[in-house]
């Protein structure tokens, strides 16, 4: 069963970075895409950001230009680089790894999740 931890989280002004990391044990990380996703208290889980086993990447429009997703293959280890931070980031976000057509959307191809990393923007 795939095991999902993520970190990084925190509290920053609006405008501000942070960097999460997630690392995934229980699967052969190497050949799976990976996935960001986040939830709002009281709204969907949505992803926003993926990358492929190779290393190509796809955003939504809503964080597309600031944040970057990557891997590290070696160490199991995905990460999102969030730049120019707004108070509609705030949210949980977590990981997950899987087919390249069940990382968009919402999450649902996915029956296991992480405890996920708290990401406040405010001032």
């Amino acid at each position: 069963q795939v095991q999902l931890v993520e970190s990084g989280g925190g509290l920053v002004q609006p405008g501000g970075s942070l960097r999460l990391s997630c690392t995934v044990s229980g699967t052969i990380f190497s050949i799976y895409g990976m996935g960001w996703y986040r939830q709002a208290p009281g709204k969907q889980r949505e992803w926003v950001a993926a990358i492929t086993s190779g290393g190509s990447t796809k955003y939504p429009d809503s964080v597309k230009g600031r944040f970057i997703i990557s891997r590290d293959n070696a160490k199991n280890r995905v990460y999102l680089q969030m730049n120019l931070l707004k108070p509609e980031d705030t949210a949980a976000y977590y990981c997950n790894a899987g087919l390249w057509d069940d990382l968009f959307g919402d999450g649902a191809a996915f029956a296991s999740w992480g405890q996920g990393t708290q990401v406040t923007v405010a001032s």
